[in-house]
């Protein structure tokens, strides 16, 4: 681990203040304290000398370049600023083995340390062995052979743990699970937030977000039996007690090699939401909804379902997700983009839908929004050109569909972000007495991901909005100008923009949407922290309801189901989970309105 502290000056203090705090009796003639060889800089102050010291090894780790290296840590020297470890290096050191109490002597240096797949070499304070020897102090291996872990109660400067043996009494909130690398994120304090959910990108407020994010981080890696299977089976947001092993790099943050199994308290899953009002409106990507050809075939699929078997578990968990929470209106995102006929993906979900209504005898009344005058033509697609599009599904008893839907294909929208789809809605009283008209605007904005062909203001700038953050603000000025020249004929003031808008609430986009008028409903249902997605084991929002004022005055509620961001991918479809749990990578939003007839 990088050390920040400012490097000592002279050597010599270094020496002297080791020999003052590490008794004469516990360390052979000729030998410094390992603390004294690390010492308080961001580089230890005597590399390119050689020194000898004497520990006991506790963890293979090899170097950048696949060198044998072991880390050896001491009895300590009184000095809690300074690391009692040091990582050994060289030929050999490959004769090295667990628990040993050795007298090495080598050259001090700075290494890159592997800190694991994509993640950046690390540089620590190493020791480049040239003679090892077994440790002959008696009250040295005695003091060895007694090394206790650190007990840690708060996010430690883990510069000054490096590769020593810690134990955390203080319980870790669970990030991220990798079983690829067999490796968990976790946190002090509660879970981490992407800063752009909490605080303008570039700014100072989001600087320190991020700077504190990394502070009370830390990646625990493991095996089989120090990360077991119920590990990668809990949920975000479980609790971690009891962690212990040695304070290493992984994966380019502060991390523990775990020499036991922590105590695991899962995060229960949570009961649909409930929210309040005469009419429900929900928001959902789908993760990449393909039904092949519609007839069987066609698998595996460009994004989506591999094989028709897979398809069908897809489906099941998505129509479970959407009828436990029975809305009257749903706004879908990354549905496959193959047209309104009776094989699309679309006219497939909605008579599944009904299938699930059928099951509970309800109304079988599904019935999906199109830009085309139903039945629409065969060739007819869209909106947009994307493998993937978005989609409006309605209850015909509950709503009723004014005119065609309209879209707008023009600027990012089309090339980068998919066409967002418009469609003005009355709800349905008593005699079908209709309530006044409301418009809800289905979007999914450009990714945050870098590619190729990203230049000048949408490549990554550096200040936590990724690539493409230029695109999604022109979109979300593009939308909100359309939306004005009311492009339903609704002829209302009651309209949302609702989906997967690839930016965290404080970002540009939803700034500028903000700043045209448009209302956060979780922000005007006074929802306290809400999220819909995980990524890099930070909480945030990609999926958005932005209100109008007029509507925002109907809203009674606002909520997510936190099904999927939570949840292990090995939950999902492919890995054959039951039940509506990591149906997509989203967690749906469902909104609470008073739009029925009075």
């Amino acid at each position: 681990m990088t050390r920040f502290r400012p490097a000592l000056a002279f050597a010599p203090c270094l020496l002297l203040a080791a020999c003052a705090t590490a008794p004469r009796a516990e360390r052979a003639e000729g030998t410094l304290a390992i603390g004294a060889v690390q010492g308080h800089g961001a580089a230890s102050a005597l590399v390119g000398q050689t020194v000898t010291i004497e520990g006991r090894v506790t963890l293979a780790r090899a170097g950048a370049d696949a060198a044998p290296g072991w880390v050896v840590q001491d009895g300590g020297d009184g000095d809690p600023a300074s690391s009692d470890a040091i990582w050994v290096t060289g030929a050999v050191a490959a004769s090295l083995a667990p628990d040993q109490l050795v007298r090495i002597t080598g050259r001090v240096r700075e290494a890159a340390v592997d800190s694991g797949r994509r993640s950046p070499p690390r540089t620590l304070t190493a020791i480049d062995a040239e003679r090892i020897e077994p440790s002959t102090s008696r009250a040295q291996r005695k003091a060895l052979a007694a090394i206790a872990p650190v007990a840690i109660d708060a996010a430690p400067d883990w510069s000054r743990l490096e590769g020593m043996r810690v134990r955390i009494a203080a319980p870790l909130t669970l990030g991220e699970r990798d079983p690829k690398t067999h490796t968990l994120s976790a946190s002090f304090d509660g879970p981490l937030w992407q800063p752009g959910e909490r605080a303008a990108p570039g700014s100072d407020a989001a600087r320190a977000i991020a700077s504190d994010n990394e502070r009370r981080r830390v990646v625990l890696s493991g095996d089989a039996t120090t990360l077991t299977a119920a590990a990668f089976a809990a949920r975000s947001g479980s609790r971690l007690d009891a962690v212990d092993g040695i304070a290493w790099p992984v994966g380019g943050h502060d991390g523990i090699v775990l020499a036991a199994a922590p105590t695991l308290q899962p995060a229960p899953r949570p009961q649909p939401p409930q929210v309040a009002g005469d009419l429900r409106i929900s928001a959902f990507n789908l993760e990449n909804l393909f039904n092949g050809d519609g007839r069987g075939g066609g698998f595996p699929t460009p994004r989506g379902a591999r094989t028709q078997a897979e398809y069908h578990a897809q489906l099941a968990k998505l129509v479970e997700t959407i009828h436990t929470l029975n809305p009257d209106v749903a706004a879908l995102m990354e549905l496959e983009n193959d047209g309104y006929g009776p094989d699309s993906t679309l006219a497939d979900l909605v008579a599944a839908l009904d299938r699930a209504d059928a099951a509970d005898g309800g109304a079988q009344d599904w019935r999906f929004a199109a830009p085309c005058k139903q039945p629409c033509a065969a060739g007819v697609k869209g909106p947009g050109d994307d493998q993937i599009r978005v989609g409006l599904i309605y209850r015909g008893q509950r709503v009723a569909a004014r005119g065609l839907a309209a879209t707008l294909q023009q600027g990012p929208f089309g090339p980068l972000a998919r066409v967002p789809m418009a469609q003005a809605f009355t709800a349905l009283g008593a005699g079908k007495r209709p309530g006044p008209a409301f418009v809800v605007v289905a979007n999914h904005f450009k990714s945050k991901g870098c590619g190729k062909n990203a230049a000048g203001l949408d490549k990554d700038q550096g200040d936590g909005a990724s690539c493409w953050n230029a695109a999604r603000t022109d979109s979300a000025q593009r939308l909100d100008a359309w939306l004005k020249t009311d492009p339903t004929g609704s002829r209302g003031e009651l309209t949302m923009i609702v989906g997967d808008l690839n930016a965290h609430a404080q970002e540009q986009p939803l700034r500028a949407l903000y700043a045209a008028g448009w209302l956060d409903a979780f922000a005007v249902a006074k929802v306290e922290a809400p999220y819909s997605y995980v990524y890099d084991g930070e909480l945030g929002r990609l999926d958005h309801a932005l209100l109008s004022p007029s509507l925002a005055a109907r809203l009674r509620g606002a909520a997510e189901w936190h099904t999927n961001a939570d949840e292990p991918e090995h939950a999902g479809y492919r890995d054959g989970g039951a039940g509506p749990w990591r149906s997509s990578d989203h967690d749906p939003v469902l909104l609470g309105f008073d739009l029925m007839p009075r």
